[in-house]
């Protein structure tokens, strides 16, 4: 099985475990046991014999789902803000069936040079559907975002209140890299978590027992949890878990504004329930002919840290771009 997301658990007594006792019964019948279950939750469901994958859904309904384009910012001279399907600027309500003329006018009122008015066409086209999703390999994804006009307050508005939560300048050092520059901070972030962390396998071993062998009557998985922050990162070399490594992932390229960015980008929170996996999604947003258009990507820094790991290295597909037949998305979290 590949790693949960968080859960919440009771005060259930739980027998002492640790991981030179877990690594140890490596041999044992009880991770024998589980393996049965490893097999079914990594291997099967990609479409191969049953299910789907990312290179074959129609991911537009799982994207859309919980997208919920939130805006709170200054755009020229005004205080721009989203409000139930229209935008308030300054007091005035501009609802996203008003006249583009009106609008217009605001913007210049307020010297937001266009801005305003762009952000309007965009987030009125998500309110009617009237978008399309573009999904492809990460060096597509850059590619293509990198030949259109960038639309910054949009992807602004579709990274929500997650925006800007952690230090730019700790990002930075983690990294390696300018986090202004998504392209180069994705394969940025690669390089750091290999350097300093490693995939918490005792932490899995003990997931697969809890689910596949006392069917989580028995909480295993919290003995091996410790703070994973980019501090710690730093500082003490924890070992990680897929949905963690999605976390900081997502706290990176959001770290600088998406309008300082050489390349605006959201990211998002991609779950594979069916696998019991998390990883990471990534958006922008351009117009192609007058048509909105969301370019899509994936990347997965559990199969990175994986890929030299005997045993380990397929589970979860092979190296970080997931836009592949070893992915799938059943929900996606903005």
């Amino acid at each position: 099985m590949a790693d949960n997301e968080p859960t919440q658990h009771g005060d259930s007594e739980t027998p002492t475990i640790t991981r030179r006792r877990l690594l140890a019964a490596g041999g044992g019948g009880a991770l024998a046991a589980a393996g049965g279950g490893v097999v079914y939750n990594t291997q099967l469901g990609y479409g191969r014999f049953t299910g789907t994958n990312l290179r074959k859904q129609d991911l537009d309904p799982v994207v859309t789902e919980r997208l919920d384009p939130t805006f709170d910012e200054t755009l020229g001279e005004g205080h721009i803000r989203t409000d139930d399907a229209a935008l308030v600027a300054d007091g005035d309500r501009l609802p996203f069936d008003a006249d583009r003329d009106a609008v217009a006018s605001v913007d210049r009122h307020i010297a937001a040079n266009d801005r305003l008015l762009a952000l309007w066409e965009d987030l009125a086209a998500l309110d009617r559907g009237e978008f399309t999703i573009e999904s492809s390999t990460p060096s597509a994804f850059f590619d293509r975002i990198a030949g259109a006009t960038a639309r910054p307050e949009t992807v602004t508005a579709i990274r929500g209140r997650w925006d800007q939560t952690v230090d730019v300048d700790l990002v930075e050092r983690f990294a390696a890299t300018d986090p202004a520059d998504p392209r180069a901070l994705v394969d940025g972030l690669a390089d750091a978590f290999e350097r300093h962390t490693d995939y918490d396998i005792p932490r899995y071993l003990a997931g697969a027992i809890e689910d596949n062998v006392l069917f989580g009557a028995v909480d295993l998985r919290s003995r091996f949890e410790a703070a994973v922050d980019f501090e710690s990162l730093l500082a003490d070399d924890p070992r990680i878990f897929c949905w963690e490594l999605t976390y900081r992932a997502i706290e990176a390229l959001h770290a600088v504004e998406a309008a300082e960015q050489t390349l605006p980008v959201a990211a998002c929170y991609v779950s594979d329930r069916r696998h019991k996996h998390v990883y990471t999604g990534v958006v922008s947003a351009v117009r192609d002919e007058g048509t909105l258009v969301l370019p899509m990507t994936f990347l997965d820094y559990t199969a990175v840290l994986l890929d030299d790991t005997p045993g380990f290295s397929r589970l979860f597909g092979d190296g970080l771009a997931a836009y592949d037949r070893d992915h799938r998305a059943d929900e996606i979290y903005w």
